[in-house]
């Protein structure tokens, strides 16, 4: 809570509405974002100069950064971080759609490594980006690989190539089970070079929650670009977390 609030009087009421404004510019184009976008189509109310030397602030405090081969600037892992733990209002899951999660996998859930694989798969479509559940006792699920090929940033052969080969390295997923003994949160971010520990990675991010059985505890999330929908995308993996152990639990 403390660093919640150093970050809120890091930025002033302005600098926060634009980082906002940048924030939802490119998640929805994932284009570079400049001054003239933001005056123009988001109507802020001050000069394209202002909008730049705010710009420049932001740059210097760390919450953008220059994009290359652009002019522009996109969000760093510290300003999607501080959207997210400041920002963002998370869309509420319905009552039908938490009746969908239910139903989904409500015949599996008797044996624990089909509903841990049906699950992960349900996830995968209902989120059309790729997800992972992983134990601590060292299973490893995983599907939705062709819905990150059908994002841009994904046509990266680099990004590709290190991502599904992590598929292949179930400490890593392991180390990120481990992590959930260590927060207090009920979800973790891993945003872009910053968590993942490698440039490579950098315009990628995911979404986990946790999930603890009688006998097993793990994770549930998914991957996908950086800007994905943050406020969609978490409320639908802490339901489907929370409800995988509640199942677990009472078999």
């Amino acid at each position: 809570m403390i660093i919640l609030l150093l970050s809120m009087q890091e930025l002033t009421k302005r600098q926060i509405e634009i980082l906002k404004t940048i924030i939802s510019e490119y998640t929805e184009t994932g284009d570079a974002v400049g001054s003239e976008i933001l005056e123009k189509k988001y109507k802020l109310g001050v000069s394209p100069a202002t909008i730049r030397n705010e710009m420049v602030e932001l740059a210097n405090k760390g919450y953008i950064k220059k994009a290359h081969f652009s002019s522009g600037r996109v969000p760093s892992a510290k300003g999607f971080r501080f959207y997210i733990q400041n920002l963002m209002k998370e869309k509420e899951l319905s009552t039908i759609d938490e009746v969908a999660y239910k139903n989904s996998i409500w015949d599996d859930r008797d044996e624990e490594h089909r509903l841990l694989a049906h699950a992960t798969k349900v996830l995968a479509q209902r989120t059309g980006l790729m997800s992972i559940t992983a134990t601590d006792s060292g299973d490893l699920y995983y599907s939705g690989i062709a819905n990150l090929l059908s994002k841009e940033e994904f046509l990266d052969l680099a990004l590709s190539r290190n991502l599904f080969g992590l598929l292949d390295e179930v400490h890593f997923w392991e180390g990120i089970v481990r992590r959930f003994y260590k927060i207090d949160d009920d979800i973790i971010f891993m945003l872009g070079e910053e968590d993942f520990r490698d440039p490579v990675f950098e315009s990628c991010a995911s979404v986990f929650g946790e999930f603890e059985g009688k006998v097993a505890k793990g994770i549930i999330g998914v991957v996908g670009p950086k800007r994905m929908y943050y406020d969609v995308i978490t409320p639908q993996v802490r339901y489907f977390s929370q409800l995988l152990g509640e199942i677990m639990r009472s078999q």
